[in-house]
């Protein structure tokens, strides 16, 4: 398109007060020849955005540039339409509000940005969102347990066709092995009759669920909006076009055959939380070694859970399950005696309701770790624990009955081993519970280069980022939802499944219009490739770590754009620059580089140039300047979608621009993940790590480079890390390439 740009300097917050706005406006006329450059008061006010809204409809302005208050506030005041290019120049949070005014190194600073951004803004152009043909809306839900029927009647209700698919012959998955039901509504403290037979007639008597049981999914291939699930049920093979996915397929209870130390198998009245549920459910509590009512019992808590021998979590849900079975003992024989042995008692959310009616009804808790069960002559169980405390020998009496509250197993932690054509990526060695080796389920079948199913989290369950959006996983268009995804109880998996089943829409929708879901809703752009200049070194597709390039039969690239999260984390891979985004490219960034003055080495004053993640380096700037945090003003901020986008030439443009120093401002990363694209910062860090011998080989210093991991609410530390650097620089002298 041909542009025509209109700059406009915004002079409130202090701006005007701090620098020379004059000279501001002559590095857009002047310099970039601009042929519309204004400055206003308030540009977010209404007169100021009515002023840039008439250049735009009366002078052909399609390029705007604002230079005042960060990208990330009036976001909704600056929206112009698809139509205009849009770029902000950041001088209130990152300028101003962190330098002194009035100082010619703010100034210059200020100017810098205003060319850093009229350099990007010359280097886009308007992208048209990927549009699916054959685009479906339909929600495939896998699992059909408690979760996957509200996931599938959510989906429903809000006016989208669902289809639940279960491996058993009938519906309601775990909920149909109790006898009672931890509270789900007020006062919370008296268990509920189970409520699952009432769901599943919902769900089949909704128009709008289709529902295969006895079935399994045999492949899932193709992308969001137009996945090709094929179903096999009872040997008859069924397809689905299918818009998005929803994996609520549960979890197991840890085999109690490995807690033998606790007396399970040894002792015929040592058993389950899940067998005492099927107790009760016959109507009598009573033992079964010898059939005699249970007048006394000890419930065991932590059985497997919290033990760095089988399961290193704690499993959520077994200690509410033990104090709801204390109710049914307590209700067939109010004198009976109850004991609980735990490392603490854990009640979240309502659920101290409940513990304070079994405290009230007699129940014993001993906080202990139970160190050996016998048993006596009468096959009564003698019970020895360790008191938390003082470390005192504790005991019981003679017991009738032991309950193991025996923790959860994600579906995702068992199944077949990895393919052996699975990427390093899948292959990284992750602890998994049980000791067991690296292994996947067989749920989803994907038809990825990437492995058939969900890559996990070091436990097992089915990996999301759980700390920003936690049902979104690797997988696009694929979310987990239940204690599939973490340990949780019924409540927290009715809230999981509907927030899963409200992502899955978005993603319907937003895949629709050719947008990225989460974190760059709103980017129509997606990667092309330059086929031309393409060797087949399929870093792209070992690299990206949502699955959204597969290959060809020649091992060429084969993108999958709906699949695609838009951080450029291939771009960044490919060593022969040929990936790249209509609003994101290599050239693009390296034009922002060449676009920073670099003053003389006379003049010492020390370039450093920042590329900083959007996602959480960027906010932490902007919260050291609202904060009101100084540093120095040598730094150049160029924002980047994700660290693991870096192009390795950006540092050889910088370098050889004679600027001294680069930082790589990225998101912290490791076992609890906070990368927003989970693999970019770790990525960048290794790359990192292979540019350090280059630059010693020519003679500059390895130093001269450096990677920190922040989070946004490291912003505090955000002085430290940049006047930290800028002393070490200091002590290495200038670039050697400044003035070439």
């Amino acid at each position: 398109m041909d542009k025509k740009t209109g700059v406009y300097i915004c002079t409130g917050c202090g701006i005007g007060d701090a620098l020379d706005i004059e000279a501001l406006s002559k590095v857009a006329t002047k310099e970039s020849k601009v042929p519309v450059c204004k400055t206003h008061a308030f540009f977010c006010g209404e007169e100021g955005v009515a002023q840039i809204k008439s250049d735009i409809a009366n002078e052909g302005v399609n390029t705007v540039v604002i230079a005042g208050c960060s990208s990330r506030v009036n976001y909704d005041v600056f929206d112009f339409g698809p139509s205009i290019i849009l770029e902000r120049a950041n001088l209130r949070e990152q300028v101003i509000w962190c330098h002194p005014e009035d100082d010619e190194d703010t100034q210059m600073m200020a100017e810098d940005n205003l060319r850093m951004s009229l350099a990007k803004a010359a280097h886009i152009d308007i992208p048209e969102g990927y549009r699916v043909e054959n685009m479906v809306k339909t929600i495939l839900v896998v699992g059909g347990g408690l979760t996957g029927i509200t996931a599938a009647l959510e989906g429903a209700k809000a006016g989208y066709k669902t289809v639940l698919v279960e491996k058993n012959p009938v519906l309601g998955g775990w909920m149909n092995s109790l006898f009672k039901q931890a509270p789900l509504k007020a006062p919370y403290s008296d268990p509920e009759e189970v409520d699952i037979a009432s769901r599943i007639q919902e769900a089949e008597a909704n128009p709008d669920v289709t529902i295969y049981t006895g079935a399994e999914i045999k492949e899932i291939a193709g992308a969001p909006g137009m996945f090709d699930v094929t179903i096999e049920q009872n040997g008859s093979v069924i397809k689905e076009r299918i818009g998005s996915v929803v994996l609520a397929t549960g979890a197991v209870p840890y085999e109690a055959g490995k807690l033998e130390h606790l007396g399970y198998g040894k002792y015929a009245n040592v058993i389950t939380s899940q067998a005492f549920e099927e107790l009760a459910k016959n109507g009598k509590i009573v033992r079964p070694g010898d059939g005699k009512e249970v007048q006394s019992i000890a419930f065991l808590q932590c059985a497997g859970s919290r033990d760095g021998n089988h399961l290193p979590y704690c499993s959520s849900v077994c200690c509410v399950e033990s104090l709801k079975q204390a109710t049914y003992l307590k209700e067939q024989n109010p004198e009976a005696a109850i004991y609980v042995f735990n490392k603490d008692i854990r009640t979240p959310g309502q659920y101290e309701k409940l513990y304070k009616r079994v405290q009230k009804d007699g129940a014993i808790f001993v906080r202990g770790d139970v160190t050996g069960i016998t048993e006596d002559d009468d096959k009564n169980l003698l019970i020895e624990a360790a008191d938390v405390l003082t470390g005192a020998t504790i005991g019981t009496e003679g017991v009738d009955l032991v309950v193991l509250a025996t923790g959860m197993v994600p579906t995702t932690a068992f199944g077949e081993s990895l393919d052996a054509k699975s990427d390093d990526e899948e292959k990284e060695k992750e602890e998994k519970p049980q000791g067991d080796t690296i292994i996947r389920s067989n749920l989803l079948n994907l038809a990825y280069r990437q492995g058939p199913e969900m890559p996990t989290l070091k436990y097992g369950f089915s990996d999301s980022h759980f700390i920003c959006f936690p049902y979104e996983t690797r997988r696009t268009g694929i979310y987990a939802a239940g204690s599939v995804r973490a340990p949780m109880d019924a409540l927290s998996s009715i809230e999981d499944a509907t927030g899963a089943a409200m992502k899955a829409i978005q993603c319907i929708e937003l895949s629709e219009l050719g947008s990225a879901v989460h974190p760059r809703v709103g980017d129509l752009s997606f990667p092309s490739f330059a086929m031309q200049r393409c060797t087949q070194c399929k870093r792209c597709t070992v690299e990206c770590p949502f699955g959204a390039i597969n290959e060809d039969d020649k091992f060429n690239p084969l993108p999958n754009p709906t699949r695609c999260r838009r951080c450029g984390i291939c771009m960044g891979a490919c060593p022969e620059r040929i990936i790249s985004f209509k609003n994101y490219s290599v050239p693009m960034i390296g034009n922002m580089i060449k676009a920073i003055e670099v003053p003389e080495e006379d003049e010492e004053k020390p370039r450093i140039v920042v590329f900083a993640c959007e996602n959480d380096a960027i906010p932490a700037l902007d919260m050291a300047g609202i904060n009101r945090l100084k540093y120095n003003a040598w730094v150049r901020v160029i924002p980047v979608r994700c660290l693991g986008s870096m192009s390795l030439v950006w540092i050889a443009d910088t370098l050889s621009k004679g600027i001294d120093g680069i930082l790589l401002l990225g998101c912290k990363h490791g076992d609890d993940y906070q990368c927003h694209f989970i693999k970019g910062s770790e990525l960048a860090e290794t790359r990192l790590s292979k540019v350090a011998e280059t630059l010693d080989r020519l003679s500059l210093e390895s130093e001269r480079v450096r990677m920190e991991q922040v989070s946004i609410m490291d912003y505090d530390q955000i002085p430290g890390i940049l006047d930290g650097f800028a002393e070490r620089l200091e002590e290495l002298g200038p670039n050697p390439y400044k003035g070439f």
